[in-house]
C-alpha cells in the first residue's frame, strides 16, 4: 500500500491537539527539504519549557554481558530537566540518524517516505533553578528510551526531571556518538529474567551518576560540559522510576535492589526475579490492558501483588493495547496502514490515551514524591476528566 498523507484529523487525534505551554523550537527543515511527510509529537502541557542532554556512560564496574567482548557495559542516557530558555537550543531529535534508519529498516522501506518527529526538548538548554524529584524511565523490549517523549516531556513541563535509559542488546536501537549502532539480537539470547536483572543494574548505575552530575561533575565519556544550572538541581532524596513492559519489570527490580527509589509504576509488563517472591515496602502502580489482563492471566503479577507492603493500585487503560502507553500510539494515525497495524496500539483515540496516561503518571508521583493528594481520585479509576482510567484493585 502506497504511503498515505495524514489528514488534519488524524494528526489531530495523534495528539498534535494538545497546547504547548511553552514557545515552539525550531526544528530544521529536512523533512520538507527531502520531500518527506512529517510525523509529528503533540508539546507538553506544563509551564516549563524542557531541556535536555545526552550523556554517554560507561560502568566500568561490569563487562557487556552479550557482545562477548569483555568491554565494560555502555549506556546511552537523556537527562530531562525544565529549562530557563531554550531560545538558541535546536530540539533533540526523536531518534538520532543511525537508530532512525535501523527502525526504518525494521519495516521494510514502509516509512522511507517519512521524517521521524522531533522533540520539544531544547539540546543543552541551560536548566531552570531549582531543586527537582528525578524520575528514571526503562522501555520496553526492542523499544528506545525516546519510545515515551510525550508522557516524559509533560513530566519536565510540570517540574520534574526525568533520565530515559536505554540498554544495548535489550532496546531497540541505540546509537552511540562515534556512530555505532546496536541493536538487539534476533532472537533474545538473554532469559527475560536475566535481562531484567541487567537493566536493575544499569539504573543502579545511572542513579550513581546522576549524584556525579549533582555535585558538578560530568560522567560523560566524552567529558562534555553539563548544561548551566543542572548542578544541584535534583533531588535524589525524591527518586521514582517508571517503565513501559519490560522496562516497567525493570522499575520494580530496581526498587527490590535500591532504597533510593522511592516509588515506581509499571506499564503492562510481566515481572521478573526476586521483586515476584519478595515484593517491595515502598508505593506501586500496576497499569495494564484488557488484552494482558494482569491479575487473571500472567503469572507474575498476582504474586508480586500479594507482597506489596506499601501504597498499592492496579489501573487499566481501557480500548488499548500494549503500546497506547507509549509515542506509537500518537504515531499510528499519521503511518501507512501497513505499519499502523504492527504498532499494537489498541482502538482508544491517541489524544485521549496520551492524556489519560500522563495524568496518571505524574498524579502518582504527585502523591508519592511531591505530598499532592489533589489529584489522587485520578489513581481510584473516578476520574471523569479521564473516564479510560478503570480501577482494578487497591
Amino acid at each position: 500500500m502506497p504511503p498515505v498523507r495524514p489528514t488534519r484529523r488524524s494528526l489531530l487525534a495523534g495528539g498534535l491537539g494538545a497546547v504547548a505551554a511553552a514557545a515552539p523550537l525550531s526544528a530544521p527543515g529536512h523533512a520538507s527539504a527531502a520531500g518527506l511527510l512529517p510525523v509529528r509529537l503533540a508539546g507538553p502541557t506544563g509551564p516549563e519549557p524542557v531541556g535536555a542532554v545526552e550523556l554517554h556512560l560507561v560502568d566500568r564496574s561490569r563487562t557487556e554481558p552479550r557482545s562477548g567482548t569483555g568491554e565494560p557495559r555502555e549506556l546511552m542516557v537523556t537527562v530531562h530537566y525544565p529549562a530557563a530558555d531554550v531560545r538558541g537550543h535546536a530540539p533533540l531529535p526523536w531518534l538520532p540518524p543511525g537508530a532512525e534508519r535501523a527502525v526504518k529498516a525494521r519495516f521494510g522501506g514502509a516509512l522511507d517516505g517519512y521524517a521521524l518527529p522531533w522533540t520539544h526538548s531544547a539540546d543543552r538548554a541551560p536548566a531552570r533553578p531549582g531543586r527537582r524529584p528525578v524520575l528514571l524511565y526503562s522501555p520496553g523490549y526492542t523499544a528506545d528510551r525516546t519510545f515515551s517523549t510525550l508522557v516524559v516531556e509533560d513530566l519536565v513541563s510540570h517540574g520534574y526531571v526525568v533520565v530515559t535509559v536505554d540498554h544495548p542488546y535489550d532496546s531497540g536501537e541505540v546509537e552511540f556518538p562515534d556512530g555505532r549502532v546496536v541493536t538487539r539480537p534476533e532472537p533474545d539470547p538473554a532469559g527475560r529474567a536475566e535481562a531484567v536483572a541487567v537493566r536493575a543494574g544499569d539504573l543502579r548505575f545511572v542513579l550513581d551518576q546522576l549524584a556525579v552530575v549533582n555535585r558538578g561533575g560530568s560522567p560523560d565519556a566524552q567529558r562534555r560540559a553539563l548544561p548551566r544550572g543542572l548542578c544541584g538541581s535534583l533531588d535524589l532524596t525524591r527518586t521514582g522510576a517508571f517503565g513501559h513492559s519490560r522496562g516497567g519489570a525493570a522499575s520494580a527490580a530496581v526498587m527490590y535492589l535500591d532504597e533510593r527509589v522511592r516509588a515506581g509504576i509499571d506499564l503492562d509488563g510481566a515481572l521478573y526475579g526476586p521483586v515476584v517472591e519478595h515484593g517491595l515496602d515502598r508505593p506501586f502502580l500496576l497499569m495494564d490492558t484488557a488484552v494482558h489482563d494482569g491479575m487473571d492471566q500472567d503469572p507474575t503479577w498476582h504474586p508480586f501483588w500479594e507482597r506489596l507492603r506499601g501504597w498499592r493500585r492496579c489501573l487499566r487503560l481501557a480500548d488499548a493495547d500494549h503500546n497506547s502507553y507509549t509515542d506509537l500510539v500518537a504515531v499510528a494515525p499519521q503511518v501507512p496502514d501497513v505499519v499502523r497495524r504492527q504498532l499494537q496500539v489498541g482502538t482508544l483515540p491517541a489524544d485521549r490515551a496520551v492524556a489519560a496516561v500522563r495524568a496518571t503518571v505524574r498524579a502518582f508521583f504527585d502523591l508519592h514524591l511531591r505530598r499532592r493528594p489533589d489529584t489522587a481520585h485520578l489513581l481510584l479509576g473516578a476520574s471523569p476528566r479521564h473516564p479510560e482510567i478503570g480501577y482494578i484493585a487497591g
